[in-house]
């Protein structure tokens, strides 16, 4: 994966992709950012200026969101509230030679993104390996299970998942193995972005 790169996706919107990116900018210094749709926090600049700023990124480490809409909501929707249609073929980056790419989506794997596509589309579009983020609290299961189904059906490559959240033994079991997939991280809870210990955090990708 850190020869070309990841599409990172969560469950659910605010599972904790976003925190999850800037960890990984902050790990593997090769990884460039891009998220190329985000809604909400217009004004302060969103996940990609949240990121940058967490991971201490220089620019060159990061690409701009193709599209910015200010409404913290759907893309398909908060698009069009600003008359603005998502064009998929405008989302493929710049050729950044053979440094791998961090592609962060928005919301879960099944949000539309215009009339006719939703964000598998997008994932698919860029051919690459991707990595689930999900909570680990309950229910957890579930949407994770369902999440890895949707992917593979679209014939995504799974690559793993990162579980975001308080330990959970029986969870992280039961997800990797019904879901037939490897748990390439965890994260617990933390109080604040302030008092992250990051001698807690385990993620490995290869």
């Amino acid at each position: 994966m850190l020869t070309n790169g990841f599409f990172l996706t969560g469950t659910d919107t605010n599972v904790g992709k976003t925190f999850v990116a800037a960890l990984l900018l902050k790990k593997y210094p090769e990884l460039i950012y891009y998220k190329p749709v985000q809604s909400g926090d217009f004004h302060t600049g969103g996940d990609t200026a949240f990121v940058q700023k967490y991971a201490n990124l220089s620019d060159d480490r990061i690409i701009p969101p193709v599209y910015t809409f200010q409404a913290p909501l759907s893309p398909h929707l908060a698009a069009r509230l600003e008359n603005q249609r998502i064009e998929l073929e405008k989302l493929a980056p710049p050729d950044l030679g053979k440094r791998p790419l961090c592609v962060e989506g928005a919301g879960g794997v099944l949000v539309p993104v215009n009339e006719n596509s939703l964000m598998i589309d997008v994932m698919k579009s860029f051919g690459l390996p991707v990595i689930i983020v999900c909570r680990s609290s309950l229910g957890t299961i579930n949407h994770t299970l369902l999440t890895l189904e949707a992917v593979r059906g679209r014939g995504v490559v799974v690559a793993g998942v990162i579980i975001n959240g308080e330990p959970n033994p029986e969870n992280r079991k039961a997800i990797a193995s019904y879901g037939a997939t490897e748990i390439l991280g965890e994260i617990p809870y933390f109080q604040s972005i302030n008092k992250i210990n990051e001698e807690e955090i385990y993620i490995n990708i290869k």
